[in-house]
């Protein structure tokens, strides 16, 4: 009868624990910077502004169920782009820093290529515009 043990589990058995050889996980700690980095992702200022048309908004405020997303996707900040559990925690998160610096950062106009020809020399520059953004209506005929 064959022994199937490899050579590292025969001298592990003998002389004690061996150095593990070759493990093929090792590709995980390779890109670790970017997984850390892009593992709480969340929309871009620009298509944050393209939800904001009223026609995109209104479809993203009055979504179907979904049982995979939080609160099943009835509770939804459009401009963090965030869904929330409930009513209450949508009402908090207006009022926190984070929501309010999204407002900040909302007002400026996104970057456009015509904006990228003007900074290359290709004409004159004329600074972004401000856009006004206020915080969303909430409905509270819910509960």
């Amino acid at each position: 009868m064959y022994n199937f043990w490899s050579v590292e589990t025969l001298y592990s058995r003998v002389m004690g624990k061996s150095k593990q050889v070759g493990n093929h996980k090792s590709d995980k700690k390779k890109n670790i910077a970017k997984t850390w980095k892009t593992k709480r992702r969340t929309k871009d200022l620009d298509q944050i502004h393209v939800d904001m048309i009223p026609t995109n908004a209104a479809k993203l405020l009055k979504q179907d169920v979904d049982y995979d997303v939080a609160g099943c996707a009835q509770h939804y900040c459009l401009h963090c782009a965030r869904y929330f559990v409930d009513l209450k925690t949508l009402k908090e998160h207006f009022k926190t820093k984070v929501h309010k610096k999204r407002l900040k950062q909302l007002r400026e106009e996104p970057y456009t290529q015509a904006e990228a020809e003007r900074a290359a020399g290709m004409g004159s520059y004329i600074p972004p515009k401000k856009v006004e953004v206020h915080t969303q209506q909430v409905e509270e005929d819910m509960e």
